[in-house]
C-alpha cells in the first residue's frame, strides 16, 4: 500500500514539476515550450490538473463499487488535497502573473466577471475539505464530516462552469468535463434510487 501512495504522490506532482521546469527554461532561454503567452498557459494548465485530480477523485466511488475494491476509497482524500493543491496555485499564478500583485482588484475582478465569481468561490468551497481532511477531524465531526464533504459536488459544477464561461470561442474541452461530471453525479443518483429500492422492497417482504 505504501507503495502505491508513493505512486499517486509521484504522478500527482508531475505536472508540477514538467510546468516548474518550463518555467525556468522560459525564464532563462525563453523557450520554455509555454507558447505565446506564458502566463495563459501556466493558469490554464494549473487550472486544468485542478480540474483533471477532482474528476479522479470523484471517480473513486464508482470504481470501487464496480470493482468491489473498497481500498481504492484511501485514494480519494490524497486525490481531493492535490486537486486543492492544483486550485491554489492557479488561483496564486492568477493573482502573481497576472495581477502583478495588484491583489485587491481580485475583488473588483470577481464581481465583474462571472467565470472568476464561481472559480473563486470553488476555492474557497476546497478550503474547509482541506483543513478537515485529516483523520482527527473526521473522528471529531463524526457524521457531519460527511456532509459537510457533500459539498464536492457544488465545487465541481462550479469548477467545469468556471471553466466553460472561461473558454470564449471552442468549448469542446469544458464540454468533455461536463459530461465526465455528468456521468459521475448521474452514477451517484442511480445507486442511491437502486439502494432505496432495495430497501423497500426488503421492509415489503
Amino acid at each position: 500500500m505504501i507503495w502505491a501512495k508513493v505512486a499517486v504522490h509521484a504522478l500527482a506532482l508531475t505536472p508540477a514539476a514538467i510546468l516548474a521546469w518550463q518555467i525556468r527554461s522560459e525564464v532563462l532561454t525563453g523557450s520554455g515550450g509555454l507558447g505565446a503567452d506564458p502566463i495563459a498557459e501556466i493558469e490554464h494548465r494549473l487550472g486544468l490538473w485542478a480540474l483533471r485530480l477532482l474528476m479522479i477523485a470523484l471517480a473513486v466511488t464508482p470504481l470501487r463499487q464496480l470493482s468491489g475494491q473498497a481500498v481504492l476509497l484511501r485514494f480519494r482524500r490524497l486525490l481531493g488535497l492535490y486537486a486543492f493543491f492544483y486550485a491554489s496555485l492557479h488561483l496564486t499564478a492568477y493573482l502573481v502573473l497576472d495581477l502583478k500583485g495588484y491583489w485587491t482588484q481580485i475583488f473588483e475582478e470577481i464581481a465583474k466577471r462571472p467565470y472568476i465569481t464561481v472559480g473563486f468561490l470553488a476555492w474557497l468551497l476546497l478550503i474547509p475539505l482541506a483543513v478537515t481532511s485529516t483523520q482527527g477531524m473526521m473522528r471529531r465531526l463524526g457524521r457531519r464530516w460527511g456532509l459537510l464533504h457533500q459539498l464536492v459536488y457544488a465545487i465541481a459544477v462550479l469548477a467545469v462552469l468556471h471553466f466553460w464561461w472561461l473558454v470564449k470561442s471552442d468549448i469542446r474541452e469544458p464540454l468533455l468535463y461536463a459530461t465526465i461530471l455528468s456521468v459521475l453525479l448521474g452514477w451517484r443518483v442511480w445507486r442511491k434510487f437502486a439502494e432505496a429500492r432495495l430497501r423497500r422492497k426488503a421492509a415489503a417482504q
